[in-house]
């Protein structure tokens, strides 16, 4: 369910009271656990901009101040509502060949007091702003998609100053963790809590850290992870650029193929598969598409731990635009994380 976009609260009653019913414990007090409930709803409508204000005007209440409490200090287990949350989405959209999508998104910001704030690119603006970057990680299989996982990045600027820290409510121990870091903590917790997806797929930034990709094939779990056209892959030739390689193939290697349904119907693709040699158990493939009317390459990682059909890497790989229709990409009313 993607946070900002406008939805029909009817339409998702049930799943709705099913989920707060399932995390109510986690509040220490009933007003708390109600007034999440009405920022949830809120978060849902159809409301052009989405903040304490319009959000508590939006509930019936005549000021901001109870819902800034509820995000800024009422109690309640942030972590606990979070597996909750998780448990309750798995059990209802359960695929036993779901893909774990990670990425990031920032809330631009203004001022320097929000945790992990500073000056750094966001997709949300697309440029460098003055913003907070959360990675977060959504659970897509083939009867919906959500968000079930979320890590605050927290800059070096900050890590670097236990008292920033300190004043700001954080750990002055905080240490500095990358965004495949964070991805890889999320997915360790995912698997760990006994839930199972087969696949992960993310974008350079994940695809460009053999530290994640090697934390992956440890839990033979598979992959499809976008890379830059400068990544170097091995082959039985020797190394070269994903670029170069790309190059040497047969226009028969190349496959019309649907990376799955858009707003505007299949997003149809070229697709080619070149298999690398395995330094380990499991099947690795360097994975390129190609745009049908520019021309425009991409460049994809693979693992799995045993061969699979070029059609599924695909659908791994577009699989990674459901992230798109769920991270919460909007100026928001309180902290992420």
């Amino acid at each position: 369910m993607a946070v900002g976009h406008s939805v029909d609260p009817a339409r998702w009653q049930g799943a709705f009271e099913g989920l707060m019913g399932r995390i109510a414990g986690r509040f220490a007090r009933v007003e708390p656990r109600r007034r999440a409930g009405r920022l949830v709803l809120g978060l849902l409508s159809d409301l052009p901009r989405k903040n304490c204000w319009t959000i508590a005007e939006w509930a019936g209440e005549t000021a901001p101040d109870g819902i800034q409490h509820l995000l800024g200090r009422a109690k309640r287990d942030a972590d606990q509502v979070r597996d909750d949350t998780r448990d309750y989405i798995v059990e209802h959209l359960h695929d036993e060949q779901a893909v774990l999508v990670v990425d990031e998104t920032g809330d631009v910001k203004k001022g320097t007091h929000t945790v992990g704030v500073q000056r750094q690119y966001t997709g949300t603006a697309g440029s460098i702003e003055n913003a907070q970057v959360a990675v977060y990680q959504v659970y897509a299989g083939r009867r919906g998609h959500a968000a079930v996982d979320r890590q605050l990045y927290v800059p070096r600027s900050w890590t670097s100053d236990p008292d920033r820290c300190r004043d700001a409510g954080l750990d002055q121990d905080t240490a500095f963790a990358t965004k495949p870091e964070l991805a890889t903590r999320m997915i360790t917790r995912f698997l760990d809590a006994g839930h199972h997806a087969p696949w992960v797929a993310g974008d350079e930034v994940y695809g460009g850290n053999p530290k994640l990709r090697a934390a992956l094939e440890e839990r033979t779990t598979g992959y499809v992870l976008a890379v830059a056209c400068s990544a170097e892959v091995i082959t039985k030739a020797g190394k070269f650029r994903a670029d170069a390689l790309v190059r040497k193939l047969p226009k028969r290697a190349w496959q019309k193929l649907s990376a799955g349904a858009g707003a505007k119907g299949h997003r149809i693709y070229d697709w080619a598969a070149i298999d690398l040699p395995a330094p380990a158990p499991g099947s690795r493939q360097l994975l390129v598409r190609r745009n049908r009317t520019t021309g425009e390459l991409a460049y994809y990682r693979c693992y799995s731990p045993r061969p699979v059909p070029l059609t599924t890497l695909v659908r791994v790989a577009g699989s990674r635009w459901r992230v798109e229709e769920t991270i919460p990409v909007r100026q928001g009313p309180g902290r992420t994380g």
